[in-house]
């Protein structure tokens, strides 16, 4: 009961310390015409709403990809219509076609950092708390020392809710640690799942990608490249096919669509420090932001 008791205090200060960070001024506020990656964020929305699925990732007369186009992987997109829907029932201004471009207000603000807040709320922060109780070593103090130190991490915060806005970064993390904590349980199928759509969400999660293909392979050769072993092998790429393909179904409809998006995802023909760039989880207009 005491451990639960730090615990709760531990999830407590991290989201005073969130809240209190992403009342402060963000980064491009006012400054035409990119507007920061705060616009960024709010005109994802404004696009994933206002246009169907199939010009989401393509330039048009009413999506220019210059323009803060979409570029991270269609979980991302599918989060921004999740929000946008939110934003219209509350103010359609919010995410009108063209119109809202440079839309700025304390409400909006609000709103945009709520967003980030109930997404760590519902996958990152239950994901902490439960890696730190059940999978890191040590006595009930020090496993929530770890906690609050992970909670209070001061890159995170300040990125999902300082400098960059609305980044989300922790749903990618969040859904990676969802993916460690399976493994660690033995639920490897369900783990490789999860991971599945952290990769699915930013392509940065191709940092983590070779440690977990090294284990989950390690581990099917472990028990036997026939019988045990080779049944997980299927069980495991079963799983992945079958999660990827839920998360990119709708693109998959027409080839060209399909590799539009890839092109956004990973801009190869725009230069390799672009890409590292990408990976990163950085964006190709933050010097439009400084």
């Amino acid at each position: 009961m005491r451990t639960w008791s730090l615990v709760a205090g531990g999830v407590l200060v991290g989201l005073v310390v969130r809240w209190a960070v992403s009342l402060n001024p963000y980064s491009g506020a006012a400054k035409p015409p990119m507007f920061g990656d705060y616009e960024a964020q709010r005109h994802w929305q404004e696009v994933t709403y206002s246009l169907p699925l199939q010009q989401w990732y393509f330039n048009t007369s009413d999506n220019d990809l210059n323009y803060w186009g979409l570029d991270y992987p269609p979980l991302t997109a599918y989060h921004s219509l999740l929000c946008a829907y939110v934003a219209k029932a509350i103010n359609p201004e919010w995410v009108e076609l063209h119109k809202s471009r440079g839309y700025e207000s304390y409400a909006h603000k609000l709103f945009m950092r709520a967003t980030v807040l109930v997404a760590d709320l519902l996958i990152y922060l239950p994901a902490v708390v439960l890696y730190c109780l059940y999978l890191s070593d040590g006595s009930p103090r020090k496993k929530v020392s770890v906690l609050l130190c992970t909670l209070l991490y001061p890159g995170l915060i300040l990125i999902d809710y300082g400098h960059f806005h609305g980044r989300y970064n922790g749903v990618s993390l969040g859904l990676a640690l969802w993916a460690i904590l399976a493994l660690g349980l033995g639920w490897d199928a369900l783990g490789s799942m999860f991971f599945c759509l952290a990769l699915s969400y930013k392509q940065m999660e191709l940092y983590h990608a070779l440690p977990f293909f090294c284990y989950l392979l390690g581990k099917c050769f472990k028990q036997g490249s026939v019988g045990k072993g080779l049944f997980l092998l299927v069980r495991i790429s079963l799983a992945v096919l079958l999660t990827l393909a839920l998360c990119w179904l709708p693109f998959l409809t027409d080839p060209s669509l399909a590799v539009q998006v890839l092109r956004r995802i990973f801009p190869v023909a725009r230069g390799l420090f672009e890409v590292g760039f990408f990976l990163m989880g950085g964006h190709l207009r933050f010097k439009d932001t400084l």
